[in-house]
């Protein structure tokens, strides 16, 4: 049985229902469409939403790379297949790009293009009209060439379209059932890497190795930002006494992980602190 998006509260004050009807409207006017999905709280927001006004002109796909966590494909496809979404799983080769595993400040716009690029032909194939990935409106507070990407190639962003925010998608997301309400944000493992440091297959192991194991110990919103051999955990400012108490525990296993150098974030977690000073 259909479950059509709810009108949820956010804190004392009830959402506009503008942004909802407008979401849906820009979502029929597309008629299909290809969602770049990664299993996060925003696309798995927007794949509910339009697989309900879109049914099965609606496609899911989700990139295979080694710069995301094995984890986050595994809850991907988890998730296209509780909601009943069309749902495809491709291979990306950002690594073999120099223009991306250089890591210059650009390194998004190649990782994105090149995904789009493959999902344009899979549209195609597919007789689908429309691109679409899950931005939204506080997305902008951050330095993302990505979105030039987006821009060439035509991609649309409902949500952006639509005015949601971050909290927007999280009280509506909590009021749909889905277990993604409060999930953490989640950008790709390049991201913990400088400008100008090469990305390569081992150094992107190494970094999702050592937020897997801070993730056991109960850190939900973790990053490991990588210095050759020294790194830098972040984690909210809440979170940081709790780190300290375990440090003999992270050190053990980050010196075992291959870095001379352990330390914290005293700033805490927040999001795209790479580019701080760009």
């Amino acid at each position: 049985m259909r479950q059509d998006l709810p009108y949820p509260r956010h804190g004392s004050a009830f959402l506009t229902m503008g942004k909802l009807e407008r979401l849906k409207n820009i979502l029929k006017g597309l008629d299909s469409a290809l969602l770049a999905y990664s299993g996060g709280a925003d696309s798995t927001f927007l794949l509910k939403a339009a697989k309900d006004v879109l049914g099965n002109k609606l496609l899911a796909v989700t990139a295979d790379s080694a710069t995301y966590p094995r984890a986050e494909l595994v809850f991907a496809k988890g998730m296209a297949k509780r909601l009943k979404a069309r749902h495809e799983v491709i291979k990306t080769g950002e690594l073999k790009n120099k223009d991306f595993f250089l890591n210059p400040a650009s390194r998004c716009y190649f990782c994105k293009r090149e995904l789009f690029l493959k999902l344009k032909g899979i549209a195609r194939k597919n007789n689908l009209k429309f691109i679409i990935d899950a931005s939204n409106v506080s997305d902008k507070k951050d330095l993302r060439p990505g979105s030039k990407a987006k821009k060439e190639l035509g991609v649309r962003s409902p949500l952006v379209e639509a005015g949601f925010t971050k909290d927007d998608i999280r009280s509506f997301s909590k009021s749909l059932g889905l277990s993604t309400w409060d999930k953490p944000s989640l950008a790709c493992l390049a991201s913990r890497i400088p400008y100008g440091t090469r990305i390569g297959a081992d150094l992107l192991k190494r970094v999702e190795k050592a937020e897997v194991y801070l993730a056991g110990l109960g850190f939900r919103q973790v990053r490991v930002r990588h210095y050759g051999g020294l790194c830098r955990i972040e984690v909210p400012d809440k979170d940081i006494p709790a780190l300290i108490s375990k440090r003999n525990k992270i050190v053990a296993k980050l010196l075992n992980l291959g870095y001379n150098y352990i330390t914290v974030d005293l700033q805490g977690y927040r999001t795209g602190s790479i580019n701080e000073g760009r």
